[in-house]
């Protein structure tokens, strides 16, 4: 598997980057994580729970300060550069322009003044690939602003900020979950969002005898498509036919009773939200018991009726999921499951920490006789959200 750069050597990769295109030292250092959902998938914009925690992958932007309007930030992986002016007005602008644009006028709208800067992203979380890249995009960027202009945001603000920045200005209609993912992570620890109240409960993740695996299909995933788009607005739909706000309002009895009014491709919508919810609590309480066996059996559940109910599978995630499953506990592998948005992007699995590398060679295998690929597999651990250095970070996390 591949090797996860530590914190320092990534703040050095994001410093000298910064010194070589900008022939200058960067003024501050943010961290953003990528985060990976455990269970609780197409949930938060219906006002359900998710089970989110941050990863050690991260958006790393270093950047500094500029004497005129004119903002340039320049993406190490994709090898360009863009250039906005503090201010500009709102002529769309192509790629991944919108996100850091949404991200300052966010600033703006908030009355904070974003003078010109230079950033510099070095990334190790793949984009597109169901980890929130662009969530951990927008919240380096929201971090790296906060340093450079000197005014800290409320940790609930700054996410809400980078929330409105993917909705308005990148036009993805997602709820809550990557941004609090991205801020609010810690170590060790789950997030149980409540995304109805935005109330966070921090859940224990202390054991060292099970892991997370994650597998890239590296089938990307565009949620600006309209199968995203169309999903929420069929559970919109089942809301207006059971006159109730949210589906997290929805029992499974009510859904039922109701079912005569709904389209059936709505009502299997509306059944994985409903039980998908369930699912999630009773996660919790099984994790809080460290009963692997049941959170297992809630992941394989919820990969089925995403596969099934919401159809935002697709081939290459099923197929990790089949393979984890032929395994099973026999061979260390409790429960898989996609995550994100669907259509492409990573399968999480809860494994044994000691049969992780061979479960993970023996999904890249059966997968790669498939499909012609290797996929990417890594083991993370629940980490730390959002964070804030200087050029001497690098020092600092030696």
């Amino acid at each position: 598997m591949i090797r996860v750069a530590t914190p320092a050597e990534k703040s050095m990769r994001a410093v000298e980057g910064f010194e070589h295109r900008y022939q200058r030292l960067p003024e501050a250092i943010a961290f953003a994580p990528g985060r990976v959902n455990l269970i609780g998938e197409h949930v938060d914009y219906c006002e359900g729970f998710v089970l989110p925690m941050a990863i050690d992958r991260h958006m790393v932007v270093a950047g500094a300060r500029r004497t005129d309007s004119t903002i340039r930030v320049f993406s190490e992986a994709l090898g360009e550069e863009l250039e906005i002016r503090a201010g500009s007005d709102g002529t769309p602008l192509p790629g991944w322009a919108p996100y850091i644009r949404g991200v300052i006028q966010g600033f703006r709208d908030a009355g904070i003044e974003v003078s010109g800067f230079d950033a510099y992203i070095h990334a190790d979380l793949p984009v597109g690939s169901g980890l929130s890249s662009s969530a951990a995009l927008e919240v380096s960027m929201a971090t790296l602003i906060e340093g450079l202009v000197g005014i800290r945001l409320p940790a609930v603000a700054k996410a809400l900020l980078c929330l409105k920045a993917e909705q308005v200005y990148a036009g993805v209609p997602c709820g809550i979950m990557d941004q609090f993912a991205s801020v609010f992570g810690r170590e060790d620890h789950l997030l149980l969002i409540d995304c109805r109240s935005r109330e966070i409960e921090y859940v224990p993740f202390l054991s060292r005898n099970v892991s997370i695996l994650i597998t890239n299909t590296k089938v990307r995933h565009e949620l600006t498509g309209g199968e995203y788009a169309d999903r929420k607005q069929a559970c919109e739909r089942v809301t207006r036919a059971l006159n109730v706000e949210s589906l997290r309002c929805v029992s499974p009895t009510m859904l039922e009773a109701g079912r005569a009014k709904l389209e059936a491709s709505d009502f299997l919508r509306a059944h994985h939200v409903v039980t998908e919810i369930d699912r999630t609590r009773q996660a919790v309480a099984a994790i809080r018991a460290e009963e692997w066996d049941e959170v297992g059996r809630l992941m394989n559940e919820s990969h089925r009726s995403l596969r099934y109910d919401y159809e935002v599978s697709c081939d290459e995630l099923d197929e990790i999921v089949d393979t984890a499953t032929r395994l099973g506990k026999a061979e260390g592998v409790y429960g898989c499951r996609m995550t994100g948005g669907g259509f492409g992007g990573c399968c999480v699995a809860l494994v044994q920490t000691p049969r992780a590398e061979a479960i993970a060679s023996a999904i890249r295998s059966a997968y790669s006789k498939r499909f012609g690929t290797v996929p990417e597999t890594f083991i993370t651990r629940p980490s730390e959200g959002a964070s804030l250095g200087s050029q001497s970070t690098a020092t600092r996390f030696a």
